[in-house]
């Protein structure tokens, strides 16, 4: 069976909304950053649809025992948030998460001139353990350097791509078809796909550089 890479863009009108805010030159930075919140919290929460391992159970009602489905915990997931803006969509994506969630942060920085990638910050494990569910969190899919590397840290410790699931704000094609070509299991969930990547790495239309405008920077 050929596998190709899968791109959900969700036709939910909160996603529309709070893109629209984000996308905004006027919006400041704390409301960017409420909305970025929001965009984590409703892509996670599409994103975990039909995907999260589940269990029958009993449990006891005030009135009676009833069957009930509970998310299988000794399943692992695993949020990775690509900083710093990952972190901007991390408070919306755990209200969506079960709480046993473990949060691994990997810092990646890109060369403005290059625009090649560069690890600052690992926090990975050492090893995934066998069908971890593994959720990554990048707002800007744009040349695809960060997320190709994101994704090489995470595979060379076992994490199975077919277990990954992709956050993202806004995407591009370039990131899109290096994904497709070398993790063509991966599902991507994103509010828009924008087709315009410019000289300096920055997708057009896009938000801006997300990092700076959710912390003000």
């Amino acid at each position: 069976m050929t596998l190709q890479l899968r791109v959900y863009v969700p036709d939910h009108p909160l996603i529309k909304h709070w893109l629209a805010i984000a996308r905004s030159v006027q919006t400041p930075y704390p409301l960017f950053k409420m909305a970025m919140t929001e965009l984590g919290r409703w892509l996670t929460y599409e994103a975990t649809r039909y995907w999260y391992p589940t269990v029958d159970v009993i449990v006891e009602t005030p009135l009676s025992d009833c069957p009930a489905t509970i998310i299988n915990e000794d399943i692992p997931t695993v949020i990775i948030p690509i900083l710093r803006a990952g972190l901007a969509i991390l408070d919306g994506a755990q209200t969506a998460l079960p709480n046993n969630a473990s949060i691994y942060h990997l810092g990646l920085v890109r060369d403005e001139e290059t625009l090649e990638s560069s690890c600052y910050l690992n926090r990975l494990p050492d090893r995934f353990a066998p069908q971890t569910h593994i959720i990554i969190l990048e707002p800007m899919l744009a040349t695809g350097g960060s997320i190709l590397s994101a994704m090489s840290e995470i595979t060379s410790r076992g994490g199975d791509p077919a277990f990954v699931r992709i956050i993202s704000i806004v995407a591009a094609p370039p990131a899109l078809q290096k994904l497709s070509e070398k993790y063509p299991s991966l599902n991507i969930y994103t509010a828009i796909i924008d087709q315009e990547i410019n000289e300096k790495g920055f997708i057009v239309p896009g938000l801006g550089d997300a990092g700076d405008r959710a912390f003000g920077t």
